[in-house]
């Protein structure tokens, strides 16, 4: 194939992926779109690298020096893509053959859209992920049900356009891990553009095999994260609002009884996230000016907070 061919680099964060990847980088050859597929490697020490190494499609990889999460692997791959469009996809995702094709004709065919998120699914045929919604509190959640348009991406498996990621300031590589897909959302909706989700773009994701949901670091990068987010992105009511509401609960849970036994209910994991929150906020703040500055920070929320 030629270079004027391949109009899509796949992005695929891995570490310590050897148990899964190859089902992912086999999906990803039996695409019936060229591409171009970019492994990062975040420091494996599991034998991903000597799998990667073999694996027939020889994928190029990028061997990182140290784990930098899915933000900083796809941040430090951003360096590396020529190509108009670019995907993230998790490393235990295996999309449909038809895939890429789905939605480089969905980004195709509607220059106001800046991204388009897959349909993900899980290994009994649930349907896990259509695209992300904007809760009433700021969060970012799965939306179950195709609706059109969205008010993001899911990171998991999605297709974005490369100038338009670039020109609304990249990922957010400090995330190291969750929101960083919501956060880039909510940019490119200040920046005035659309994300699609497309129905005929579908991959198998096997939630959770690079990661733990439930234990504390996920939570701790949830919510730290989200609060990241808000104070970037929200109206600074909004941000302000959510940033007491946590530190109240904080404080009150000592207090209360038959305290939820999640890892999120914790106080000393909610006390971190405050100091990292903290010590965060002098640069959160300069990144918050630079990305609502002329932008319509009420009109997004008001339009898609809480639908």
């Amino acid at each position: 194939m030629t270079s004027e061919q391949v109009r899509s680099t796949v992005v695929v964060v891995t570490w310590r992926g050897r148990d899964h990847i190859e089902s992912c980088l086999d999906a990803l050859t039996a695409q019936d779109r060229p591409h171009r597929t970019l492994v990062v490697d975040n420091a494996s020490d599991d034998g991903t690298a000597e799998l990667l190494a073999e694996h027939p499609s020889a994928p190029e990889v990028f061997r990182l020096r140290r784990n930098r999460g899915y933000a900083g692997g796809i941040a430090a791959a951003l360096t590396r893509v020529r190509t108009p469009y670019v995907a993230w996809l998790n490393d235990d995702a295996a999309p449909a053959s038809g895939w890429l094709a789905a939605l480089e004709a969905a980004l195709d065919a509607d220059r106001s859209a800046a991204a388009a998120t897959s349909v993900l699914r899980t290994s009994d045929g649930r349907t896990q992920s259509v695209g992300v919604r904007l809760t009433a509190d700021g969060h970012g959640a799965d939306a179950p049900q195709a609706s059109g348009e969205m008010f993001g991406f899911c990171g998991g498996a999605a297709l974005l356009r490369t100038d338009v990621l670039r020109d609304a300031g990249g990922v957010p590589a400090r995330f190291f891990c969750y929101y960083e897909d919501t956060d880039t959302s909510w940019r490119l909706r200040l920046a005035g553009h659309r994300i699609v989700s497309v129905p005929d773009a579908v991959a198998e994701h096997a939630h959770g095999a690079s990661t733990q949901p439930g234990s504390p670091l996920f939570h701790r990068w949830n919510e730290r994260n989200r609060l990241f987010m808000l104070l970037r992105c929200a109206p600074a009511k909004v941000a302000a609002r959510e940033l007491a509401r946590f530190a109240a609960i904080t404080c009150a849970l000592p207090l209360r009884k038959n305290v939820p036994a999640a890892a999120n209910f914790r106080v000393a994991l909610r006390l971190r996230v405050l100091a990292e929150v903290a010590a965060g906020l002098p640069t959160t703040l300069r990144e918050r000016r630079r990305i609502t500055r002329a932008a319509p920070v009420e009109r997004v929320w008001r339009e898609w907070a809480g639908r």
